[in-house]
């Protein structure tokens, strides 16, 4: 299978800087938890488009920085993941981090959605920010 790693931007003027070096990291997260990458595409948007697939596709009437829709099989990971910068600078801001950190853990956490890890209850979230902390320090590390 083909490993694709797409991102688009969706109403907004944003650019992703390092796309390749996030390429890598996204397949060296991966492969940390025995997956390996199909196709996945990010899309990049404000929070009105965000809100906007949010109610269409889920019914959800709220803001989030991140939805992610799942057609993984077997140990492949597809999807589609879908962003809002508007959400990940507010979020930056709030939990006084840089924007580029911010962004990255919002884009891994996508990724580790696909890995079948949720973060509904205490108990999962604390397994997902462990999992978002340790992708973030192989990429700062460059441990690619």
């Amino acid at each position: 299978m083909p490993n694709k790693i797409n991102f688009y931007n969706e109403e907004i003027n944003f650019t992703l800087k390092n796309k390749t070096k996030i390429r890598q990291w996204i397949n060296s997260c991966a492969a940390a938890e025995q997956r390996e990458i199909g196709e996945v595409t990010y899309l990049f948007g404000n929070d009105d488009y965000v809100l906007s697939a949010n109610r269409q596709y889920l019914n959800h009437d709220y803001l989030t920085d991140i939805l992610t829709f799942d057609y993984s099989e077997g140990g492949v990971l597809q999807g589609d993941v879908i962003i809002s910068i508007d959400r990940v600078k507010d979020n930056a801001k709030q939990f006084g981090v840089s924007m580029e950190n911010e962004l990255l853990r919002v884009i891994i956490h996508g990724i580790l959605h696909l890995c079948g890890y949720k973060d509904k209850t205490k108990k999962e979230a604390a397994v997902m920010r462990s999992k978002e902390e340790s992708c973030l320090q192989k990429y700062y590390n460059n441990n690619l």
